[in-house]
């Protein structure tokens, strides 16, 4: 079985947030756990949840609708999250996302997140089976 995990890499004055994991879900779910490294490196505790969706005609423009999904509840709903489940079906994504509001002081949060792009925007299966998924994220 393939690994999960995940890496932030500068580009720029951005980062690219990249994830992989042995399924296409696993991958985007930790693409997103990236993205909430960009914004702190702090325990987030998941004492809250909420569902979302989002469709895209192809993998790589459903990543960039993933991301974009998450720094919306972000921005809008003033949390972060620490842990995700995807599921994808065809076109359609569906995902719970835990978190807790954000604690200033706690979270010291770094930076905020203004949208996932299509640069560098990469979705692939990789030697082994696995899937690796990531994007530039413009902060």
């Amino acid at each position: 079985m393939q690994p999960t995990g995940w890496t932030l890499e500068p580009h720029d004055a951005d980062v690219r947030v990249v994830g992989w994991g042995p399924t296409l879900a696993h991958a985007f779910e930790q693409a997103a756990v990236a993205l909430t490294h960009v914004v702190t490196e702090s325990c987030v505790a998941g004492r809250e949840w909420l569902t979302v969706s989002c469709e895209a005609p192809d993998p790589e423009l459903l990543l960039v609708e993933w991301l974009n999904q998450v720094i919306f509840e972000m921005a809008v709903g003033g949390l972060l999250f620490s842990r995700y489940r995807v599921v994808i079906e065809g076109e359609v994504l569906r995902a719970t996302l835990w978190g807790e509001p954000v604690d200033r002081t706690r979270h010291a949060p770094a930076c905020e997140p203004k949208g996932a792009t299509y640069t560098a925007l990469r979705v692939e299966r990789v030697a082994g089976g696995g899937w690796v998924a990531g994007c530039v994220v413009d902060v």
